[in-house]
């Protein structure tokens, strides 16, 4: 593929240009983030509806593990905040993570490991 780039004058002049002078490269490279950045948020306000009646009809129709997943994730995000807003130490949240254990929903008891399937139900996952 390098060897169309080292072909084509036009890409020669391009390196030459952001080589040799910072403000053409800090021109450029403001030019190829902001631009496609632009061009993408236009996109998403067009295409973004907020009609009520169809944020209704959609939430109606939609099916149940996701919806319990929408609970989840919203039981999840408000014990986090909680936390965060209270000042709590929330390191242990990684350490768990790394460890392979989850928090619990008891108030007390704040980790606990993850549950290990046993050979029967393994079996019956590999059937």
């Amino acid at each position: 593929m390098s060897f169309l780039w080292e072909k084509s004058q036009t890409w020669r002049w391009l390196v030459t240009k952001t080589r040799d002078s910072k403000p053409f490269f800090f021109a450029f490279a403001t030019v190829c983030g902001v631009v496609p950045g632009v061009i993408g948020y236009c996109v998403m306000q067009l295409t973004s509806s907020r009609n009520p009646e169809l944020e209704a009809k959609l939430r109606q129709s939609a099916r149940p593990e996701s919806m319990m997943m929408s609970k989840v994730n919203q039981e999840r995000l408000a014990e986090y905040l909680g936390e965060l807003q209270r000042k709590e130490d929330t390191n242990d949240r990684y350490v768990a993570a790394l460890r392979g254990e989850t928090l619990t929903r008891n108030p007390y008891v704040r980790i606990q490991p993850v549950a290990k399937p046993s050979d029967s139900e393994a079996k019956k996952e590999q059937k």
